[in-house]
This record gives structure tokens, C-alpha cells and sequence, in this order.
């Protein structure tokens, strides 16, 4: 059996993936930790206008240290890819594995970090206190129920996590990876689409794609699971 620990995306926490993709991988036997990244889900209370990436990726890093945690499968969510990139940099020597669903892939050629808009740019200032970014919307083929269920836990997320690129080690640590591209709702010519191909015919990477939205946690935990399950076999 294996130890994950589960990274979730922008706005989200836990509790969201506590919901469905924990409890199923528990039944299988797995030992699971989810990370609420500091600021967001039950850890609203700690955001404050100075948390970025790096205070991400230390919640992470800290959780493999204190939970004296090895060969640890890491999974990331959408921005959550972003974060278990920092932490495979700080952390490697605890890892098997990197797996990210329909996520970021920073790269030292392309470290992320994004534009804001003037639009949400304008929101932060008039609604987030010049610092605080609003929760995006939902994929096209989420279930209102859940909708209505995740909405009013969606907490506005420090802009500073989105704007800081990744700070890669030198050599960058060399572990399996796994992508997972989530087709539904994708514009054939997004960066996403452009990277799941490049991602697809990379021999250095195991691809699947699953035909569901963005939010394969409550649209497809099933197959997501099972997708888990299967890394978790390759060691």
C-alpha cells in the first residue's frame, strides 16, 4: 500500500477532496494525507497579504518532515501543481513520485507566476483588500448540488500564491511523474491542451487522459481513484 498526500487546487482545501477521493482511497488501503494549504479551507484564518507560493510549498515540506513521511506519492491538483513542484525541489529525498491532475507543470524554463488582469485585478482591490484574489468558476459539468455545496467554502486566495514563480534546485531532482488531462470544457489551443499534448508523447511521463471537467475530484473520483491506485503499483 502506499502513503499520498494530496495537494489541492486554488481556492479549494481538504475538504474537498475529503468529500469523495480520500475515503475511496482509504478503503483501498492507502495511507492519505491531505494538506490544506495555509490561508485557504479551515486555515482561512492565517491569510494575510504577505502568504505566496512559498508559504504553499512549506506547508507542504512541512507535513513530509513532521509526519516523518517517506516514498511518498505527491499529487497536485490544478494550481496544486505548482506547489508540489517547490516542494519535489525543497524535498525530493521523501518522495517516489509526482502526480498532477490537470495541473501547472512549471518548468526553470517557465517557473509560472501569471498576469493579473485588470478585471480581477480591480476585484482584488474593491473586494479582496488589494490583496486577496476571488475564487474562479466552476467547470461546465459540475453538478449544481455540488456547486451549491463548494461555493460557500471557496475561500478568496492571497494573489501573491499565483503572481511568485517556482524556485527550482540545481540539479532539479529526477522522479516518475504522471499527468492526468481533464478534456472536458478545454479549448483545443489553451496552454493546458498545448501541454497535455507535449505531456502525451513524452516518453520521461506516464499521460492519461480522462474525459471529464477541470474538477475530476467530484466529477469523476471513481476514475480517479483508480488512476491513484494504479501509480501507487509502479512503486
Amino acid at each position: 500500500m502506499a502513503t499520498f498526500v494530496i495537494v489541492h487546487g486554488a481556492w479549494g482545501g481538504a475538504w474537498s477532496w475529503n468529500r469523495f477521493v480520500i475515503p475511496k482511497l482509504r478503503a483501498a488501503g492507502h495511507t492519505v494525507f491531505p494538506v490544506t494549504l495555509t490561508g485557504l479551507g479551515e486555515r482561512t484564518h492565517l491569510a494575510h497579504a504577505g502568504v505566496d507560493l512559498e508559504t504553499h510549498v512549506q506547508d507542504v515540506v512541512n507535513v513530509l518532515f513532521y509526519e516523518d513521511l517517506h516514498n511518498v506519492i505527491l499529487v497536485g491538483h490544478s494550481y496544486g501543481g505548482r506547489v508540489i513542484t517547490g516542494a519535489a525541489n525543497r524535498a525530493p529525498d521523501r518522495l517516489a513520485q509526482l502526480i498532477y491532475l490537470d495541473a501547472f507543470v512549471p518548468t526553470p524554463e517557465n517557473p509560472g507566476g501569471i498576469s493579473i488582469s485588470p478585471e480581477v485585478q480591480a476585484r482584488i482591490d474593491a473586494e479582496g483588500d488589494g490583496w486577496r484574489h476571488p475564487p474562479g468558476s466552476p467547470p461546465p459539468d459540475q453538478p449544481d448540488e455540488i456547486t451549491q455545496w463548494a461555493t460557500p467554502r471557496r475561500s478568496w486566495q492571497p494573489y501573491l500564491t499565483f503572481t511568485q514563480p517556482v524556485r527550482f534546485a540545481d540539479p532539479q531532482p529526477e522522479l516518475p511523474r504522471t499527468y492526468v488531462y481533464c478534456t472536458v470544457g478545454k479549448d483545443p489551443s489553451s496552454p493546458f491542451a498545448q501541454l497535455a499534448e507535449r505531456l502525451r508523447h513524452d516518453p520521461k511521463w506516464t499521460y492519461h487522459d480522462l474525459h471529464t471537467g477541470h474538477n475530476l475530484h467530484y466529477t469523476a473520483p471513481d476514475e480517479t481513484v483508480a488512476i491513484l491506485c494504479e501509480a501507487a503499483t509502479r512503486g
